[in-house]
């Protein structure tokens, strides 16, 4: 069975050196604990590896195609004049890779969405010149999220090219309100991986949807990871709660998420949640990712294979569905 993962990750040093820098301090910092300091540098060294090595992984784990997209934090926390040339140099780099091995790696732009205008020329010159199957937005741009008609050049010209915009977790803007009555590598934590980066990115979602943009872009695609960052659960809510009475949109929000956004595994390699995804949007909605180097492309691999669906399904979400959205 084919597979063609969604949410892979890479970097490069001048990003490392940048954005990425964080990263970095945390590795050099962790040399005082020999096995952190280990993992951090094999991190990093995966990020920046979009080669052979990476291949060799791939072929072992089971993968036939990634998907490859810059890694958090992105660019969408830069200025214009930082932002723009390194989307250039970035998007160069991640092409000649794609280059190399054009059967086993495809990508996602990186965009400078402080210039909305320069993020959506650079997506079209990624599209047309070198393949790019989409973009990956790393959550707000400084505070600022896709509702705000500001960005919607972008947004515009992904529905022109029919191509997908992959939205992606990001610190919280206001991180402040995750802090609280314990230590504070918890509220980190709490503001990430274990609450914050998934419900920012929901009510980023969910603001898109209110903001109208669908009923100006009706052709947009978003693409969501982490089985829908909660939105399965919260979807006969939201219908519920926001009837189109109340928001003027032309459809209820349950059919924006339905027919408007796809959804990744992503390292959430969960049955009960996936199959709260499953009965709520369809097995027509739902790709395959690993969310590598972060998550295990193995483990990913064998949660696909035992997925309590019929053959026919778990080959739309292996592969199919990715081969219909991204044209593979």
């Amino acid at each position: 069975m084919r597979t063609i993962a969604l949410e892979e990750h890479y970097a490069t040093r001048a990003f490392m050196a940048g954005p990425g820098r964080q990263l970095m301090a945390l590795a050099e910092s962790a040399k005082a604990h020999p096995l952190v300091a280990a993992g951090l540098t094999t991190l990093v060294e995966r990020l920046c590896d979009i080669g052979v090595d990476r291949v060799a992984a791939m072929d072992a784990a089971g993968v036939d195609v990634q998907v490859l997209s810059l890694t958090a934090p992105g660019l969408e926390q830069l200025g214009v004049a930082e932002a723009v040339p390194l989307a250039l140099e970035t998007n160069d780099l991640l092409a000649a890779a794609v280059r190399r091995h054009p059967s086993r790696l495809a990508g996602f732009a990186a965009l400078p969405t402080a210039d909305p205008e320069a993020a959506a020329d650079e997506l079209e010159r990624t599209v047309r010149e070198y393949g790019f199957r989409g973009a990956l937005i790393n959550g707000h741009t400084r505070g600022r999220y896709l509702d705000d008609e500001f960005f919607w050049p972008i947004l515009e010209r992904a529905e022109s090219l029919e191509v997908p915009i992959y939205l992606h977790p990001t610190p919280p803007a206001r991180q402040e309100m995750y802090v609280g009555n314990y230590a504070p590598e918890v509220a980190g934590a709490l503001a990430t991986s274990a609450w914050g980066w998934h419900i920012d990115t929901a009510t980023h979602v969910i603001r898109v949807i209110l903001s109208g943009a669908f009923d100006r872009y009706p052709g947009l695609q978003l693409v969501i990871g982490h089985l829908g960052e909660t939105l399965p659960f919260m979807l006969p809510r939201l219908d519920l709660a926001l009837p189109p009475e109340l928001t003027k949109l032309n459809r209820p929000v349950g059919a924006y998420l339905r027919e408007n956004v796809h959804y990744t595994i992503a390292g959430f390699n969960w049955t009960p949640a996936f199959l709260d995804l499953l009965l709520q949007v369809g097995a027509d909605r739902i790709m395959f990712a690993t969310d590598h180097p972060y998550g295990s492309m193995a483990e990913a691999r064998a949660f696909l294979e035992q997925l309590p669906v019929s053959a026919g399904d778990k080959a739309r979400i292996a592969h199919g569905n990715a081969e219909r959205l991204l044209r593979l």
